[in-house]
Protein backbone atom coordinates (compact mmCIF):
# COMPACT_ATOMS: atom_id res chain seq x y z
CA UNK A 1 0.00 0.00 0.00
CA UNK A 2 1.12 3.33 -0.97
CA UNK A 3 0.48 6.72 0.95
CA UNK A 4 0.36 9.89 -0.44
CA UNK A 5 1.79 11.90 2.02
CA UNK A 6 1.29 15.45 1.03
CA UNK A 7 -2.01 16.14 -0.85
CA UNK A 8 -4.55 18.77 -1.50
CA UNK A 9 -7.58 17.01 -1.45
CA UNK A 10 -9.72 19.82 0.58
CA UNK A 11 -8.52 22.60 -2.41
CA UNK A 12 -11.75 23.32 -4.19
CA UNK A 13 -10.53 21.43 -7.30
CA UNK A 14 -12.22 18.21 -5.88
CA UNK A 15 -15.24 19.23 -4.96
CA UNK A 16 -17.62 17.65 -8.21
CA UNK A 17 -15.68 14.70 -8.09
CA UNK A 18 -13.68 14.23 -4.56
CA UNK A 19 -15.24 10.58 -4.13
CA UNK A 20 -14.36 9.58 -7.40
CA UNK A 21 -10.53 11.11 -6.87
CA UNK A 22 -10.47 8.82 -3.75
CA UNK A 23 -11.71 5.77 -5.95
CA UNK A 24 -9.19 6.18 -8.21
CA UNK A 25 -6.40 6.52 -6.02
CA UNK A 26 -7.25 3.52 -4.37
CA UNK A 27 -7.49 1.70 -7.90
CA UNK A 28 -3.86 3.03 -8.03
CA UNK A 29 -2.63 1.15 -4.92
CA UNK A 30 -2.92 4.18 -2.79
CA UNK A 31 -4.51 3.28 1.04
CA UNK A 32 -3.66 6.56 2.70
CA UNK A 33 -3.64 10.24 2.19
CA UNK A 34 -1.53 13.02 4.80
CA UNK A 35 -3.81 16.38 3.78
CA UNK A 36 -2.39 19.79 5.21
CA UNK A 37 -4.24 22.50 6.02
CA UNK A 38 -3.00 26.01 4.39
CA UNK A 39 -4.73 28.48 5.96
CA UNK A 40 -7.37 29.01 9.03
CA UNK A 41 -9.88 29.33 6.76
CA UNK A 42 -9.79 26.28 5.44
CA UNK A 43 -8.51 24.33 8.48
CA UNK A 44 -12.49 23.06 9.37
CA UNK A 45 -12.62 21.67 5.24
CA UNK A 46 -9.31 19.37 6.17
CA UNK A 47 -10.77 18.41 9.80
CA UNK A 48 -13.87 17.20 8.31
CA UNK A 49 -11.65 14.98 5.80
CA UNK A 50 -9.67 13.50 8.67
CA UNK A 51 -12.53 11.99 9.71
CA UNK A 52 -11.70 9.56 7.41
CA UNK A 53 -10.12 5.95 8.22
CA UNK A 54 -7.83 6.38 5.00
CA UNK A 55 -7.00 10.62 5.81
CA UNK A 56 -4.46 11.58 8.61
CA UNK A 57 -3.99 15.56 8.60
CA UNK A 58 -1.92 18.34 9.67
CA UNK A 59 -2.35 22.33 10.14
CA UNK A 60 -1.11 25.18 9.82
CA UNK A 61 -0.51 28.60 7.56
CA UNK A 62 1.04 28.36 4.34
CA UNK A 63 3.51 31.24 3.19
CA UNK A 64 1.87 31.11 -0.33
CA UNK A 65 -0.99 32.41 1.65
CA UNK A 66 0.39 35.49 3.37
CA UNK A 67 -2.63 37.68 2.21
CA UNK A 68 -4.97 34.98 3.68
CA UNK A 69 -3.06 35.19 7.38
CA UNK A 70 -4.30 37.61 10.28
CA UNK A 71 -3.05 38.71 13.29
CA UNK A 72 -4.42 35.91 15.69
CA UNK A 73 -3.97 32.70 13.37
CA UNK A 74 -1.32 31.44 15.34
CA UNK A 75 -2.78 31.34 18.80
CA UNK A 76 -6.32 30.13 16.73
CA UNK A 77 -3.69 27.55 15.68
CA UNK A 78 -2.69 26.44 18.68
CA UNK A 79 -5.67 26.66 20.44
CA UNK A 80 -7.09 24.17 17.48
CA UNK A 81 -3.98 21.70 17.84
CA UNK A 82 -5.03 21.23 21.85
CA UNK A 83 -9.01 20.18 21.09
CA UNK A 84 -7.93 18.02 17.94
CA UNK A 85 -5.07 15.57 19.23
CA UNK A 86 -5.96 13.57 15.92
CA UNK A 87 -3.43 15.98 13.82
CA UNK A 88 -0.67 14.55 13.01
CA UNK A 89 1.47 17.33 11.84
CA UNK A 90 2.06 21.19 11.96
CA UNK A 91 2.14 22.54 8.40
CA UNK A 92 2.28 23.18 5.97
CA UNK A 93 4.48 26.10 6.89
CA UNK A 94 7.44 27.39 5.71
CA UNK A 95 9.48 29.97 3.66
CA UNK A 96 8.76 30.82 -0.31
CA UNK A 97 11.84 33.12 -1.44
CA UNK A 98 9.76 33.81 -4.55
CA UNK A 99 7.88 36.25 -2.93
CA UNK A 100 10.23 38.50 -1.17
CA UNK A 101 8.04 41.23 -0.36
CA UNK A 102 6.73 39.65 2.25
CA UNK A 103 9.96 37.53 3.45
CA UNK A 104 9.96 39.27 7.05
CA UNK A 105 6.14 38.52 7.56
CA UNK A 106 7.24 34.71 6.34
CA UNK A 107 9.63 34.09 8.49
CA UNK A 108 7.67 35.71 11.67
CA UNK A 109 5.10 33.63 10.85
CA UNK A 110 7.55 30.37 10.04
CA UNK A 111 9.34 30.84 13.80
CA UNK A 112 6.04 30.94 15.69
CA UNK A 113 4.86 27.57 14.16
CA UNK A 114 8.29 25.98 14.45
CA UNK A 115 7.93 27.12 18.36
CA UNK A 116 4.71 25.77 18.42
CA UNK A 117 5.18 22.57 16.68
CA UNK A 118 8.10 21.98 19.25
CA UNK A 119 6.25 22.87 22.45
CA UNK A 120 3.99 19.77 21.54
CA UNK A 121 7.03 17.60 20.40
CA UNK A 122 4.80 17.88 16.72
CA UNK A 123 6.46 16.68 13.17
CA UNK A 124 6.54 19.81 10.77
CA UNK A 125 5.72 19.64 7.21
CA UNK A 126 7.37 22.31 5.22
CA UNK A 127 7.31 24.31 2.36
CA UNK A 128 10.81 25.57 1.36
CA UNK A 129 11.31 27.38 -2.42
CA UNK A 130 14.84 29.04 -2.73
CA UNK A 131 15.37 28.83 0.58
CA UNK A 132 16.75 25.11 1.53
CA UNK A 133 20.13 26.56 3.03
CA UNK A 134 18.31 29.22 5.74
CA UNK A 135 15.84 26.88 6.91
CA UNK A 136 17.67 24.12 7.67
CA UNK A 137 19.99 26.81 9.66
CA UNK A 138 16.81 27.77 11.06
CA UNK A 139 15.78 24.01 11.80
CA UNK A 140 19.12 23.15 13.48
CA UNK A 141 19.05 26.07 15.60
CA UNK A 142 15.76 25.34 17.12
CA UNK A 143 16.60 21.82 17.43
CA UNK A 144 13.12 19.89 16.77
CA UNK A 145 12.51 17.01 18.46
CA UNK A 146 9.91 15.41 16.25
CA UNK A 147 11.37 16.48 12.94
CA UNK A 148 9.49 16.56 10.14
CA UNK A 149 9.01 16.81 6.46
CA UNK A 150 10.48 19.17 3.84
CA UNK A 151 7.92 18.98 1.29
CA UNK A 152 8.48 19.03 -2.98
CA UNK A 153 12.28 18.76 -2.17
CA UNK A 154 14.10 20.01 -5.28
CA UNK A 155 17.50 20.43 -4.01
CA UNK A 156 20.97 18.97 -4.09
CA UNK A 157 22.41 15.89 -2.19
CA UNK A 158 24.50 18.10 0.04
CA UNK A 159 21.21 19.73 1.13
CA UNK A 160 19.52 17.07 1.68
CA UNK A 161 21.71 15.61 4.27
CA UNK A 162 21.44 18.51 5.67
CA UNK A 163 17.80 18.00 6.43
CA UNK A 164 18.04 14.31 6.68
CA UNK A 165 20.86 15.46 9.65
CA UNK A 166 18.16 17.27 11.60
CA UNK A 167 15.56 14.57 11.84
CA UNK A 168 13.96 15.25 8.75
CA UNK A 169 12.86 13.17 5.84
CA UNK A 170 12.27 14.71 2.18
CA UNK A 171 9.16 14.46 0.20
CA UNK A 172 9.54 13.07 -3.29
CA UNK A 173 6.94 14.74 -6.39
CA UNK A 174 6.36 15.63 -10.01
CA UNK A 175 9.11 17.33 -10.27
CA UNK A 176 11.47 14.15 -10.25
CA UNK A 177 9.96 12.59 -13.13
CA UNK A 178 11.28 15.68 -15.33
CA UNK A 179 14.35 15.07 -17.19
CA UNK A 180 15.75 18.45 -16.63
CA UNK A 181 15.94 17.76 -12.64
CA UNK A 182 19.37 16.42 -12.91
CA UNK A 183 20.63 17.92 -9.39
CA UNK A 184 17.48 16.34 -7.85
CA UNK A 185 18.03 12.69 -9.54
CA UNK A 186 21.53 12.87 -7.78
CA UNK A 187 20.02 13.76 -4.70
CA UNK A 188 17.42 11.09 -4.60
CA UNK A 189 20.43 8.53 -5.64
CA UNK A 190 21.91 9.37 -2.45
CA UNK A 191 19.30 8.99 -0.21
CA UNK A 192 18.89 6.70 2.68
CA UNK A 193 16.11 3.99 2.77
CA UNK A 194 14.35 5.70 5.70
CA UNK A 195 14.74 9.62 3.90
CA UNK A 196 12.27 9.84 1.35
CA UNK A 197 8.35 10.13 1.14
CA UNK A 198 5.97 9.83 -2.04
CA UNK A 199 3.79 12.79 -2.13
CA UNK A 200 1.96 13.91 -5.31
CA UNK A 201 0.67 17.93 -3.58
CA UNK A 202 -2.27 17.25 -5.64
CA UNK A 203 -3.87 19.37 -7.39
CA UNK A 204 -0.51 20.42 -8.04
CA UNK A 205 2.91 19.42 -9.49
CA UNK A 206 1.82 16.97 -12.05
CA UNK A 207 4.18 14.45 -13.49
CA UNK A 208 6.09 14.74 -16.69
CA UNK A 209 3.43 13.97 -19.29
CA UNK A 210 0.59 15.48 -17.56
CA UNK A 211 1.80 19.19 -17.35
CA UNK A 212 -1.13 21.91 -17.19
CA UNK A 213 -3.62 18.81 -15.70
CA UNK A 214 -5.11 18.72 -12.27
CA UNK A 215 -3.11 16.51 -9.94
CA UNK A 216 -4.32 14.01 -8.17
CA UNK A 217 -3.18 10.96 -5.99
CA UNK A 218 -3.54 7.99 -8.28
CA UNK A 219 -0.29 9.52 -10.45
CA UNK A 220 1.63 8.61 -7.40
CA UNK A 221 2.76 5.34 -8.87
CA UNK A 222 4.51 7.41 -11.84
CA UNK A 223 6.55 8.84 -9.44
CA UNK A 224 7.22 5.33 -6.96
CA UNK A 225 8.77 4.28 -10.74
CA UNK A 226 11.15 7.12 -10.96
CA UNK A 227 12.46 7.12 -8.16
CA UNK A 228 12.72 2.95 -8.39
CA UNK A 229 14.76 3.72 -11.81
CA UNK A 230 16.98 6.11 -10.05
CA UNK A 231 17.89 3.86 -6.80
CA UNK A 232 17.95 0.48 -8.82
CA UNK A 233 15.62 -0.79 -6.71
CA UNK A 234 11.75 -1.94 -7.81
CA UNK A 235 8.73 0.20 -7.34
CA UNK A 236 7.01 -2.59 -4.82
CA UNK A 237 10.51 -2.17 -2.55
CA UNK A 238 10.53 1.94 -2.86
CA UNK A 239 6.35 1.61 -2.60
CA UNK A 240 7.20 -0.38 1.27
CA UNK A 241 9.93 2.52 1.84
CA UNK A 242 7.94 5.35 1.36
CA UNK A 243 4.88 3.77 3.37
CA UNK A 244 7.19 2.45 6.23
CA UNK A 245 8.80 6.41 6.74
CA UNK A 246 5.55 8.14 6.36
CA UNK A 247 4.30 5.69 8.90
CA UNK A 248 6.93 6.51 11.27
CA UNK A 249 6.97 10.12 10.79
CA UNK A 250 3.27 10.68 11.12
CA UNK A 251 2.29 8.12 14.07
CA UNK A 252 -0.02 6.07 11.67
CA UNK A 253 -1.03 3.03 12.36
CA UNK A 254 -2.39 1.17 9.45
CA UNK A 255 -1.60 -2.48 10.39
Amino acid sequence: MLIDAHCHLDFPEFDEDREAVFERARAAGVGHFMVPGTTRERWSGVLTLGERDDVSISLGLHPYFMQDHQEGDTEALARVLDEHPEVRALGECGIDARFEESLDAQWELFNAQLRLAKSRQLPVVIHCVHANDKVSKRLRQLDMPAGGLIHAFAGSPDQAWKFLDLGFVVGLGGAVTYERAQRLWRAVRSLPRDGFVLETDSPDMPPCGHQGQRNEPARIGRICEMVATLRGETPEAIAAQSTATASRLFGLDLG
